[in-house]
């Protein structure tokens, strides 16, 4: 861990100087921004700068040791009381070639938006959807997530989500009207915590005119290169989303809603949908650049441009929506839990949610403000 954290400082040392003092394009509000002549002389910030510059900032001790235990308690807890594998078949997560096949076929993940589903790794359950006989007696090291409302929760996860310093954070780097439409907690169980391939969050969480997903990824354990520790892809913020995660209008009909208006309900819920010509160079959307294992070489990742940034417990990831990024398979035996926010412009800073997005809220009821 160490080594690897003298490798991260080192990496993000080089990415530091690569920030200069002339005009950066602000991500979110997708217009140049110059400390001298703002109106708001604190933005943009140095922090500001090195996250519209290289699509992300890593932010050592975010949250104490005291918020992440009460996190993890509150995860167990719902868990035990809330989670009953045995009354009805498990529900998996997968970001494979499978993912259409293991989400886009669910109303459990389609109801999920605004509240808290469990979702198992593939390897916990039995075709038949039972859990495996091992997971029986300590179900949580069992799951691959719990979502998408977890910030709806009252106790631990709303707390966080509401404090001042998230709100502080999202404002510096140049939100001005910041919703929450999802959360997750992702468990990474040890040795079969599967890989998150690389993708971008805002092909989940898609905005108009542009694009304001930012990832909030707060490590609740340490995480490292051996238990599957993100890694980012620095500039690629700049590049355009190459697909989109939408409601399948052939399942649901024009409408995009369980209405009756002529939807067929054997066509899968949701669907990829390709935005713009595939560029040939990028051959990792949706999977694993060639070459990425074994550890802890990862050839195929520095090839393709990604950088590990190992955490510990309370440390912060925060990124844009376009920011390639994924996670390695969790090869040790230690968990890597994470409580991760993400958070879009509101309609007062004249962004709207895409009504094709996987989740949508109830019409009367709005997403979190902070």
């Amino acid at each position: 861990m160490v080594h690897a954290e003298a490798t991260r400082d080192a990496a993000l040392r080089a990415l530091e100087r690569e920030v200069d003092d002339e005009p950066v394009r602000s991500w979110v509000r997708g217009e140049c921004t110059v400390t001298s002549t703002s109106e708001d002389a604190s933005f943009p910030s140095a922090r500001c700068r090195f996250f519209d510059t290289h699509g992300f900032i890593f932010l050592p001790g975010f949250a104490d040791s005291a918020e992440v235990q009460s996190m993890k308690d509150q995860m167990a807890e719902l868990v035990e009381n809330e989670w009953q594998p045995s009354s009805q078949p498990t529900e998996v997560f997968r970001t494979d070639e499978k993912q259409v096949q293991a989400q886009g076929r669910s109303d459990y993940f389609l109801d999920s938006a605004s509240k808290c589903h469990f979702f198992a790794e593939k390897d916990a359950a039995e075709e038949n959807g039972e859990l495996k006989e091992e997971y029986r007696s300590n179900k949580l090291t069992a799951l691959n997530k719990a979502g998408h409302g977890m910030h709806t929760q009252p106790g631990a996860f709303r707390d966080y989500t509401q404090s001042t310093k998230v709100a502080d954070l999202l404002r510096e780097l140049g939100w001005m009207d910041p919703v929450v439409p999802q959360s997750m907690y992702i468990f990474k169980q040890a040795r079969i915590g599967g890989e998150v391939t690389s993708h971008q969050d805002s092909t989940f969480l898609y905005t108009t005119p542009r694009q304001t997903c930012i990832g909030l990824w707060l490590a609740l354990d340490d995480a490292t290169l051996e238990n599957g520790c993100l890694w980012v892809r620095p500039g690629s913020h700049k590049e355009s989303v190459r697909r989109q995660f939408v409601r399948n209008p052939e399942h649901f009909g024009e409408s995009l809603q369980y209405n009756g208006d002529g939807g067929d309900s054997t066509q899968p819920q949701m669907i990829f949908r390709q935005l713009g010509d595939r560029d040939s160079n990028i051959t990792w959307e949706g999977a694993l650049p060639e070459k990425s294992l074994p550890m802890p070489e990862c050839a195929g990742l520095h090839e393709a441009g990604f950088v590990p940034v190992p955490c510990k417990a309370g440390d912060l990831l925060a990124f844009c929506g376009e920011l390639d990024h994924l996670s390695l398979p969790n090869f040790s035996s230690m968990a890597r839990h994470t409580f991760q926010l993400h958070c879009i412009e509101g309609k007062d800073a004249g962004v709207e949610w895409a009504k094709e997005n996987w989740l949508q809220y109830p019409p009367d009821v709005p997403f979190m403000r902070l």
